[in-house]
């Protein structure tokens, strides 16, 4: 992508602009700081105008509201004041902004639009404060200087980045599209070959579970309940963690199929807490509680004892006895998302989504032969690094549209390439 850069032509002329980020302009522009070239005002408290429908609210990460009145109506550029501070965005249209932003209104000396683009080349991480919730000060905002060109050209360089930028965030949105699919794909890949096995010819049966279907003939299934034990985590005070013996935490679990190696978190666990709560291979985490239904019943397998260690409340550990199911089996069977679509389906919702050891024991469990269970997993091993190879790609090419993207604008609105004027004939189609 970048190597379209070097087919844009440059301006005749440069100078030094005096600020070290910028280097060189082009002869004719200035060096203005954002204090001669927009007010910056502070966003306000939403509550005693939120509504139903209305204007929008706007934060830093975007819209998430309405509010029956209004702040600003006009062009605006939205900077983040506290959080996300790295995204501005524009805003064209009446609106309310919170107290995390701050919201600019351009003087007649540029136009907004260009002014938002050069607002996206802004070194954040130099000036956020370093605290535990990035933070941008007004005062260093006004101090920040800008290129400034004259005003045709500003509006010929917004133009060119609307319509640059457009096809590129367009292309973004396909591969990540793309990905999507590759990702439901694989999820499919897992659930057909977990319960209906790799022969397409082998007989066939009722398994009795309406969400389930059929199943092979030979095949067997039992509820969870009577091939293994479960056990909810240790719940203690803050004084319990941060030093002691391994500890699995909630974030162990979530999204990881197969339980790190190694975990992250201490906790100052006795030798019967060790015991009781003890992390085994072959064990089944599966996460009890959350805010969100969607975040209930992922699992992920330990594949390797982890000694001495323990695992958090918000966990629900399933401890396979009975011998007929092989761990790296269990890996994919369990991960599987008809599973957790079973969970939301029957459990009670109260203001917090948990998932019961009641819930958990009824979940049916199929039990195909054990070598069956180890070529099975082969199986989706093999087609899952093709599929995650295949998103690797897709990923890396949003990587590189992201950073033409930036690169593009860093070099339009810095003059380091010349946006072709009205009348002119494009450098690039």
């Amino acid at each position: 992508m970048t190597d379209l850069m070097p087919m844009m032509p440059r301006y005749e002329a440069y100078k030094y602009s005096g600020v070290g980020w910028i280097e060189e302009i082009p002869g004719h522009w200035d060096i203005k700081r954002l204090k001669f070239l927009a007010s910056i005002n502070n966003g306000l408290d939403y509550k005693a105008v939120q509504a139903d429908k209305g204007y929008p609210v706007m934060g830093s990460g975007g819209q998430f509201g309405y509010a029956n009145d209004y702040l600003h109506d006009g062009e605006a550029i939205l900077l983040g004041r506290k959080g996300t501070i790295n995204k501005p965005l524009y805003i064209n249209q009446k609106f309310w902004a919170v107290d995390t932003i701050f919201y600019a209104i351009c003087k007649q000396v540029v136009s907004t639009k260009f002014l938002y683009y050069s607002t996206m080349t802004i070194p954040f991480s130099y000036y956020s404060t370093s605290t535990a919730l990035p933070s941008m000060t007004q005062s260093d905002l006004y101090q920040h200087y800008f290129s400034v060109p004259p005003c045709l050209e500003q509006t010929a360089i917004a133009n060119f980045l609307d319509c640059k930028t457009e096809k590129i965030n367009k292309a973004v949105v396909i591969k990540e599209k793309q990905i999507q699919l590759l990702k439901e794909r694989r999820q499919i890949l897992i659930q057909t070959a977990v319960t209906k096995g790799l022969d397409p010819d082998v007989p066939m049966c009722d398994s009795g579970v309406e969400w389930i279907g059929e199943i092979p003939k030979h095949w067997g299934m039992k509820r969870l309940r009577l091939i293994g034990l479960t056990q909810n985590g240790i719940s203690a005070g803050a004084e319990y963690f941060g030093s002691g013996y391994p500890f699995v935490s909630y974030g162990d679990v979530y999204n990881n199929r197969e339980l790190p190696r190694s975990v992250k978190g201490l906790a100052e666990s006795s030798i019967q807490d060790r015991m009781h709560y003890s992390v085994m291979k072959g064990d089944v985490l599966f996460t009890r509680t959350s805010e969100t239904v969607e975040d209930i019943g992922f699992t992920s397998v330990c594949m390797k004892t982890i000694k001495n260690a323990t695992f958090a409340g918000f966990l629900i550990r399933f401890r396979p006895t009975s011998g007929l199911l092989e761990p790296r089996f269990s890996k994919y069977y369990f991960s599987s998302y008809m599973h957790r679509a079973y969970f939301v389906r029957e459990m009670n919702l109260v203001t917090r989504a948990s998932l019961s050891q009641g819930l958990l024991k009824n979940l049916p469990v199929l039990l195909p032969p054990k070598d069956e269970q180890i070529a099975i997993y082969n199986y989706i091993q093999t087609q899952s690094a093709k599929i995650d190879k295949a998103i690797a790609i897709q990923e890396q090419m949003i990587d590189k549209l992201k950073e033409y993207k930036a690169t593009l604008i860093n070099s339009s609105v810095t003059g380091k390439i010349k946006v072709p004027q009205v009348g002119e004939k494009r450098a690039v189609a």
